[in-house]
């Protein structure tokens, strides 16, 4: 585990105190009153989830860094989940935890501390929040649903196909939005089963998914994975294909990307800490995206066929207005 706190009084102590195989800098002490973790159980520069977590995180340092402490635990084995939870909780006022993989660890952990406040972001979308945990949702299938409209407009082929890291719910729900926005935008589109590769971080694996897919007829992949675009992006440049990034946009130099969902995960954790400070947290469930007040939801679009703009437009007309369900 690869864990890095910011300075607070009671770091020192848990510094002393970490059994957990990890890498600690920045411990020393402060003055702050109130203290933020934000707990991610991967890497903050995976080019996905995480780090788009973490961009929040790095406004919320730019902004409130002189009057908060702000800390944060980064790629921590499933393992070690619960034992990570609990030293955060004991040295901070509001715990935000990333991804649905936390969610059995955080539901074991808040109890233990009523007067500490958590936040999960991207947990089951029907989970009951607890009195002291809040569930906060990107609705990630409503980027997939605009995903699936692209990459179905925008392929050379009639069929899409769709890769996915571990087949989490959220996960699941948006593997299903993608064929939904793909049928929305071009009727009749041959949509292959989902592949999940158990892990979010597997460039290998994910780039045989990929090749798999092209082979079978997909003309673009739409995907939900972080470090493993980098094997999307090697089976799409050797199969001439398609794909569409996020959740961070990218580079439109790269011609294997027709666009790139923008899911902002970074925004709930500001959410998150600024209902903390200003007293408006409930323990609720709390929508990010195109059909909440919230925002959090966009997309890049790199593709220059007047076609795939107006079907994205569409998509995203219908979603907002409630005309169509992303699943």
């Amino acid at each position: 585990m690869n864990t890095t706190f910011s300075a607070r009084t009671l770091v020192p102590a848990l510094c002393a105190a970490a059994t957990l195989a990890a890498t600690l800098t920045a411990c020393g002490s402060s003055e702050a009153d109130t203290a933020f973790g934000v707990f991610f159980p991967g890497s903050v520069s995976d080019t996905g989830f995480m780090e788009s977590g973490y961009l929040g995180y790095q406004r919320l340092e730019e902004t409130l860094g002189d009057r908060v402490e702000l800390s944060y635990v980064e790629q921590v084995a499933a393992a070690d989940y619960q034992q990570a939870l609990v030293r955060f909780a004991t040295t901070n006022d509001l715990v935000v935890s990333l991804g649905g993989q936390t969610d059995a660890d955080v539901r074991k952990v808040a109890p233990q501390f009523p007067d500490v406040t958590f936040v999960e972001i991207g947990g089951p979308a029907d989970a009951t929040p607890l009195p002291n945990l809040a569930y906060y949702d990107p609705q990630q299938a409503e980027a997939e649903f605009l995903s699936g409209a692209v990459a179905a407009t925008a392929s050379k082929t009639p069929s899409v196909s769709f890769v996915g890291g571990v087949e989490l719910p959220a996960i699941v729900n948006a593997a299903k939005a993608f064929g939904n926005g793909a049928e929305f935008a071009r009727p009749g589109t041959r949509v292959l089963t989902p592949q999940y590769l158990g892990d979010f971080n597997d460039p290998a694996k994910a780039k045989q998914a990929a090749l798999a897919n092209y082979g079978a007829g997909a003309g673009t992949v739409g995907q939900i994975v972080n470090l493993g675009k980098s094997g999307l992006e090697q089976a799409a440049a050797q199969s001439g294909a398609l794909m569409v990034g996020g959740p961070i946009p990218g580079d439109c130099s790269n011609p294997a990307y027709v666009g790139y969902v923008h899911t902002d995960i970074g925004k709930e954790v500001e959410y998150a800490v600024q209902s903390t400070l200003d007293g408006t947290w409930k323990a609720e469930n709390v929508a990010f995206g195109l059909t909440s007040p919230n925002g959090g939801t966009d997309f890049l679009l790199c593709s220059g066929d007047p076609a795939v703009a107006d079907a994205l437009d569409k998509a995203k007309t219908g979603l907002a207005t409630g005309a169509v369900e992303p699943y």
